[in-house]
């Protein structure tokens, strides 16, 4: 058997592969998206902001400021889907399930450039398609997906050799969370290094650095526009009412800065306990995904019924992609020990490093597992790179091989899908699901 035939469908329909991909996943993401009821897990802070934003351009209790802890960026998407649709389940949660069905297209077409291979370019999009953690992160109104599109476009962009265009999406990534700020170092670092290799003056690095680092800046402030436009924003009046040095800088910059340093102590000091705070080290082997809804109906046809949506990464994907990311590792270091070239090993480690990483240095925060889905499309960009080493190969077998992993991982999304989308089931159904104790 070989797979000549399905290639040459796919080199056909190169272009439309991506799309479709992104079609079946949008429609995964719409149906019945209003469901479960109500705000789930941190709905209830994001979608709050939103319609604060919507209704006074900064967010607020009641009469009086609110702390926020996160740019505004993300709950202003989250207030467009508000604005169109209306405030409830569809029209607060419709931002991201427009971006998790771009991210599949983003995915493949990454994956195009990174392989040069429609076969390749289709396995990733099928992967992306077929990710629980990100069809959950779809479904549900909160800023993680936001972050994890914006970081793909700028490593996109980064490797069309777009800076001005990286710039602006480590920007916007920075806009939703500050953990976008590891990539725009660490991709802006990649690129004066690459360019000081190349033989490029200490005038022209210093001049692509000052674009990155002032294109991002000035973009993250824009999307604070509300907050500097309004008066009812939390410590927009604080040099007013407290003592201050440096009086020669602009209050309304010293108040921007203070309120940003209470921000940093609120994210380095989170140590607060939670039921399902998932230490760094499980990320990878999904050990302790977040329930973010979780209910006892009597509509499933059984005794005893249960609902849930579980943000827990298509295992078989996960566990097979933990193996992929060391492997690619290793070819990286046999590339560099070789002189070979290196650029597609070290992209995909660059943004699974970018991403998580940095976790690691705050051991007693209280974290979540779903931050996660920031790195997956690198742990996808992973596996897609081990197939690509497969099909190269002398094995008999190997297009046959890959084509059974990619249907087994399809099958284990399809298998965990209600628990992905929150449908009622038996609860037998539903413990059945819970491979690992830690899941429950």
């Amino acid at each position: 058997m070989t797979i000549a035939p399905i290639r040459a469908l796919l080199l056909r329909y190169e272009r439309l592969t991506p799309s479709l991909l992104a079609l079946i996943g949008l429609i995964l993401r719409l149906t019945n998206l209003s469901t479960p009821k109500g705000l789930v897990f941190d709905e209830l802070y994001y979608v709050d902001g939103a319609r604060d934003f919507l209704a006074h351009g900064v967010e607020v209790t009641g009469a009086g400021p609110e702390f926020i802890a996160h740019p505004p960026l993300g709950k202003w998407l989250i207030a467009i889907g508000i604005k169109i649709f209306g405030n409830h389940e569809f029209g607060w949660r419709f931002a991201t399930a427009l971006t998790g069905a771009f991210l599949i297209y983003l995915t493949a077409r990454v994956a195009q450039k990174l392989f040069n291979s429609p076969v390749l370019t289709a396995i990733a999009g099928i992967l992306a398609l077929c990710d629980g953690l990100a069809l959950v992160h779809s479904r549900t109104a909160l800023l993680d997906l936001f972050l994890t599109f914006f970081v793909l476009a700028g490593a996109y962009a980064w490797l069309l050799d777009r800076h001005v265009i990286t710039a602006l999406f480590f920007g916007l990534a920075c806009s939703v969370k500050w953990s976008g700020i590891y990539f725009l170092i660490f991709f802006l670092l990649w690129t004066l290094w690459r360019e000081y290799q190349m033989g490029a003056g200490l005038l022209s690095i210093a001049i692509r650095k000052v674009q990155y680092l002032s294109i991002a800046f000035l973009l993250y402030c824009a999307t604070w526009s509300g907050w500097f436009i309004s008066h009812r924003g939390w410590d927009r009046n604080w040099v007013k009412d407290n003592d201050s040095t440096f009086s020669f800088v602009p209050k309304e910059i010293r108040n921007f800065w203070h309120y940003h340093s209470e921000i940093l102590n609120f994210h380095t000091g989170l140590t607060t306990s939670h039921p399902y705070s998932a230490n760094v080290w499980s990320w990878l082997i999904q050990g302790r995904p977040t329930s973010f809804f979780y209910a006892a109906p009597n509509n499933c046809g059984a005794s005893s019924c249960a609902q849930e949506v579980l943000a827990v990464g298509t295992p078989l994907l996960w566990w097979l992609g933990t193996i992929a990311i060391f492997v690619v590792l290793g070819f990286w270091i046999k590339a560099r020990r070789e002189r070979a070239n290196a650029v597609v090993p070290a992209f995909i480690l660059s943004g699974f490093i970018c991403g998580y990483l940095p976790w690691f240095f705050f051991q007693k925060r209280t974290v979540f597992s779903f931050y996660a889905i920031v790195f997956e499309p690198f742990l996808i960009f992973a596996l897609v790179y081990c197939a690509k080493l497969i099909l190269e190969s002398n094995w008999r077998w190997r297009s046959e091989f890959i084509a059974v992993v990619v249907v087994a991982i399809a099958l284990n999304f399809a298998y965990f899908y209600p628990i992905y989308v929150g449908q009622s089931i038996p609860y037998s159904a539903w413990h059945a699901r819970m491979w690992l104790p830690s899941w429950i």
